[in-house]
């Protein structure tokens, strides 16, 4: 899926890529998030065991994600509170240890899912704010073309 957010004069477009955390998907994580601004991983506030999971997916990724990707801690399901099972400041608290984005949504009921990449968006650094063809970067120019040559 994509979503496109615009953030001050920038239009970020979000790729997502969703494995639900199932370990099938562990030995591909790489590959989803190498070269990524930022990554959300999800746990079900119903579920305590996802939150430990999550983790995980978060060592994972630090260990072999980019070193300045931003990343979000999504509490998903904020619309069954009544059958909590992690409680918002455990993960609020967890997040903030690890400088993490926190929000709890409900993707049912479109709950705080703008508000959450609106706040990733807020955390990815500017294009602007980059040297143009300084750092590891380089800048792309189109090549003059050659005249065409006729055959005869």
């Amino acid at each position: 899926m994509t979503k496109t957010v615009q953030y001050q004069n920038e239009l970020h477009k979000f790729l997502i890529w969703d494995t639900a955390g199932q370990e099938r998907f562990r030995a591909l994580a790489p590959m989803y998030y190498r070269g990524s601004a930022a990554a959300i991983i999800v746990y079900d506030i119903t579920k305590e065991e996802t939150f430990s999971t999550l983790k995980n997916w978060v060592k994972e990724l630090r260990q072999h994600g980019p070193p300045n990707i931003v990343v979000a801690i999504a509490g998903n399901k904020c619309d069954l509170i009544d059958v909590r099972e992690v409680m918002e400041r455990d993960a609020k608290d967890y997040a903030d240890s690890i400088h993490a984005v926190f929000v709890e949504t409900s993707a049912k009921n479109a709950i705080n899912i703008n508000e959450l990449f609106i706040e990733i968006s807020r955390r990815i650094p500017s294009t602007d704010a980059s040297p143009p063809c300084g750092g590891k970067g380089f800048k792309l120019r189109r090549q003059p073309s050659e005249p065409k040559r006729s055959c005869c």
